[in-house]
């Protein structure tokens, strides 16, 4: 139209022509912009969302509808109070206002251990580097000490989320306890109790329960239903409320992860610490490559994908552990081995000396005198992976593996719909519940 306004100013046309043909223009233009958001208001208002929870629940959107639709529990008021909270932008943005443009998220998942908390996060606050990424702590539930700890976190961008279908938020429902379910080995039908036994014989314990539902809820929601983190293809790495983390941990990640599609083309993650957590690597002057660890873990959007896509595999096998049913189940329906790259030497230690969520509370104290004595030498203060070196890879590990039938206590068909739920969460609202067989 542009063309056409410019050849006709070209002629020596009566002005009152000139000004007719600017009328009709007008109106031609507004006709047209009209239509167009007419066309994209009937899109929007017809093609159901796959990735925008946030977008979608940012409004004046009734929580617990939303619940319903997707056939999760029904939420008590607690359970949407926390989840107005994971919508928060995160904090200290004014400190941290620009992230690094190649930042590696840091996921920290915790369960109500405080004094390891303490000790994490004195150590992520000594990490070089980490004023430059976002730093996102995953609770199971809510506890007002561990909330406390993480509010008084200064040294990055911090946002907090918190697992809204947690056992520990529902104190008389599913996924906590009900007054109806069965325990230990009851027997359903004489008790006229509800739950299915694991293959031990054994109920379902919510204690127990939420770690891996709280670690798998948190995988979906931060690689697909976070607005900071749904549309990162990159790597994130996660790590645990018992992981000391040395100085050099986020320097030598990112090293880690720009060699990797070089020098281990068939590796999907990189971990800071070898998969055996009594070790403290072996100090060679290479890299390594082995079966993926539990300890400061990265990989990116598209291994998620391959994860996500074992949903079925991961919420049905009798296990109560994450890691335990990824290596057991997961992994080895890949089709090959599932390879990570890492240093030499260790740049996370696990220190924990206990499990589950024990260690609250002063006088059941999981750390001696409530002090962790890890020694940090200078090589740890500084990156020390060398791009210059090669690979050397561990076959055939010890541990487990396919075959492997779990330690059991995730045999109950709630659970594992939950589970199932979570990965369908940030996908669709016209979502049906999943035929369990």
């Amino acid at each position: 139209m542009l063309s056409v306004v410019c050849s006709m100013a070209n002629y020596k046309k009566p002005r009152l022509r000139d000004a007719a043909f600017k009328r009709f223009l007008s109106v031609v233009l507004v006709t047209l912009l009209g239509v167009s958001l007419l066309m994209v208001s009937l899109r929007t208002n017809t093609t159901p969302a796959s990735n925008g929870l946030d977008e979608d629940l940012s409004g004046s959107v009734d929580i617990q509808s939303f619940s319903e639709k997707l056939n999760l529990p029904k939420q008590n008021e607690f359970s949407i109070q926390l989840e107005k909270r994971n919508r928060l932008p995160p904090r200290n943005i004014d400190l941290y206002p620009k992230l690094a443009k190649d930042h590696i998220t840091i996921v920290l998942y915790v369960h109500n251990r405080p004094q390891y908390l303490q000790v994490v996060v004195k150590s992520l606050s000594k990490v070089v580097g980490i004023s430059e990424t976002l730093l996102i702590v995953s609770h199971d539930g809510y506890f007002e000490e561990m909330n406390k700890i993480v509010e008084g976190i200064k040294f990055c961008q911090v946002k907090q989320i918190f697992a809204p279908y947690s056992p520990h938020v529902f104190t008389d429902s599913f996924p906590g306890v009900s007054s109806n379910d069965c325990k230990e080995k009851d027997d359903a039908g004489k008790k006229h109790c509800i739950g299915n036994p694991d293959q031990y014989g054994n109920h379902r314990s919510p204690k127990i329960v939420s770690l891996k539902h709280h670690w798998w809820w948190m995988m979906n929601t931060v690689w697909d239903g976070l607005k900071e983190t749904r549309e990162h293809y990159g790597h994130i790495l996660f790590i645990e409320e018992d992981h000391f983390i040395y100085p050099n941990a986020y320097r030598n990640l990112q090293l880690l992860v720009s060699l990797k599609p070089n020098k281990c083309p068939d590796c999907y993650a990189a971990n800071l610490a070898p998969c055996d957590v009594n070790l403290r690597g072996e100090g060679w002057d290479s890299l390594v490559a082995e079966k993926m660890g539990n300890v400061g873990y990265a990989f990116n959007w598209t291994i998620w994908r391959k994860i996500h896509r074992k949903a079925k595999e991961f919420c049905f096998f009798d296990e109560y552990n994450w890691d335990i049913t990824m290596w057991a189940t997961v992994y080895p329906s890949f089709g090959r081995p599932v390879f990570t790259l890492r240093g030499p030497r260790t740049s996370a230690v696990h220190f924990g000396k206990c499990g589950l969520h024990q260690g609250q509370g002063q006088s059941n104290a999981c750390i001696d005198n409530g002090l962790v004595n890890i020694q940090v030498d200078d090589i740890d203060k500084l990156a020390n992976i060398r791009s210059e070196w090669d690979v050397r890879m561990y076959h055939n590990q010890p541990g487990y593996k396919a075959g492997f039938k779990g330690w059991g206590g995730w045999g109950d068909d709630r659970d594992r719909q939950l589970c199932l739920n979570f990965a369908q969460m940030y996908h669709s609202y016209n979502i049906s519940s999943v035929v369990m067989s």
